[in-house]
C-alpha cells in the first residue's frame, strides 16, 4: 500500500476510459491534473461529486487543469453513469485496482458494523511536473470540488 505525500511523483497509469480508448496520466504531462477516486458509479455521494466536478469543469479548463474520475467500475458502467447524469468529466475504469492500490486507496471500511474492503474517496492534485501538489483524503463531497478548484487557481 502506497503512502503518497505531497511532493512525490504521481504514479502513472494507463487505463480504459468512458467512450472507448484509454487514458494515461503521463499523457497529460505539462498541465495540472485533478484525479479524484470514488467508490462506485451512481451512488448518492459519488453522483453528487461527479455532478459538482462536471459543473465546474469549464472553470478547471480555464485554469488549464484536466479532471479525471477513477473508480473500479467498468467502462460500460461509466458510460451509463455519464449518460444518465450528463456528466462532463472523464471517467477511468480501474477494474484490477492497479491505480487505486498504487495511490494507497484500497482500504478497510466499515458500514453498519460490517467491515469490508473498498475505495477511499480521495482527490490528488498533480502539478504540471507530474508531482503531487495536494491530497484530500476521506473526502466529504459538499464543497469539495470548489475547494479543489481554489487549489488549482493557487498553483
Amino acid at each position: 500500500m502506497a503512502n503518497l505525500e505531497v511532493g512525490d511523483p504521481a504514479p502513472d497509469f494507463h487505463l480504459p476510459r468512458d467512450g472507448g480508448g484509454a487514458l494515461a496520466l503521463s499523457g497529460l504531462a505539462g498541465r495540472p491534473v485533478v484525479l479524484y477516486f470514488y467508490p462506485a458509479d451512481d451512488t448518492p455521494s459519488c453522483t453528487a461529486e461527479a455532478l459538482d466536478f462536471s459543473r465546474l469543469k469549464p472553470d478547471f479548463e480555464k485554469a488549464g487543469a484536466a479532471v479525471i474520475g477513477l473508480s473500479p467500475d467498468s467502462t460500460r458502467k461509466h458510460d451509463k453513469f455519464k449518460a444518465k447524469h450528463g456528466l462532463g468529466v472523464d471517467l477511468v475504469a480501474d477494474e484490477e485496482r492497479e491505480a487505486i492500490e498504487a495511490y494507497g486507496l484500497w482500504v478497510e471500511k466499515k458500514l453498519y458494523g460490517r467491515t469490508y474492503m473498498g475505495v477511499e474517496r480521495a482527490t490528488f492534485l498533480i502539478g504540471a511536473d507530474g508531482r503531487i501538489v495536494r491530497i484530500w483524503r476521506k473526502v466529504k463531497v459538499k464543497g469539495h470540488a470548489e475547494a479543489v478548484l481554489e487549489a488549482v487557481h493557487a498553483l
